[in-house]
């Protein structure tokens, strides 16, 4: 069985897709629920800790609703807070975001660097977004938030992109379609063109562990090798989930 952490109502737990700010629970039960999560990430070896500034993520949260526009999204606040934790928690100077749409999935984890939730200095930041209409988008919405241009959206096909990136990536997080019938396979391709430039600690962030998990099997199967990564943990608090391997 896998490494995994399952809250009780994750199936019952749902937004608007269309209604991305609209709260769904109580806020101290959100910050539990996610507090649970990221303890078990540490118990498992994927995190070194769980600190991480509450009122900060608040700050780029209050920032996204002001300034992004989002005709939809499947990440939930839990979700948001959860990726925006493990960066606040990870400090990577390098992280690539791959399949990005609006921008809202990768300022999720850009935003412990940039904008009003920023705790560290990160070195670059690139969400890579393979439409070229929503690459802009997504580009127009980050630079609302990160006038100083660490973080950035490129218009790209992510497996060529990461596979020919120069630098050690700290921190990869996958939400990309392949354009053809591997679908969420392609997170595998995109992996592998980094894999051996990610240093010891280093975090792979792949959403939809759940609801796609059929088209993940392979990409589920190399994470969770021992041989490949030190730890890797399926988080399930909603109906997307999101699988956490550490290398």
């Amino acid at each position: 069985m896998p490494n995994e952490f399952r809250t009780a109502d994750w199936a019952g737990y749902r937004m608007d897709y269309r209604n991305p700010h609209r709260a769904i629970e109580p806020p101290e039960q959100e910050i539990a629920i996610v507090g649970k999560a990221l303890d078990a990430l540490r118990e498992a070896g994927a995190i070194p800790h769980t600190r991480y500034d509450g009122a900060m993520m608040l700050a780029h949260r209050a920032a996204v609703a002001e300034l992004f526009e989002i005709p939809w999204t499947a990440v939930s606040p839990r979700m948001q807070r959860l990726l925006y934790a493990i960066n606040a928690i990870a400090l990577p100077p390098v992280m690539i975001a791959a399949g990005c749409f609006c921008g809202n999935t990768f300022i999720s984890n850009a935003g412990a660097a940039v904008g009003p939730g920023a705790c560290y200095a990160a070195r670059d930041l690139v969400g890579i977004e393979i439409v070229a209409n929503e690459a802009a988008r997504a580009e127009r919405n980050v630079r609302r938030i990160d006038p100083t241009g660490v973080a950035r959206v490129v218009a790209a096909d992510a497996v060529p992109f990461v596979a020919a990136y120069p630098d050690p990536v700290n921190l990869l997080y996958l939400d990309a379609d392949g354009t053809d019938e591997r679908g969420k396979g392609v997170y595998l391709d995109i992996l592998r063109g980094c894999h051996d430039r990610m240093p010891a600690g280093s975090i792979v962030l792949a959403h939809n562990s759940v609801n796609c998990a059929a088209s993940l099997s392979e990409y589920l199967e190399f994470v969770r090798n021992p041989l490949s990564f030190h730890a890797s943990m399926n988080v399930v608090f909603d109906t997307e989930g999101l699988e956490v391997s550490v290398r």
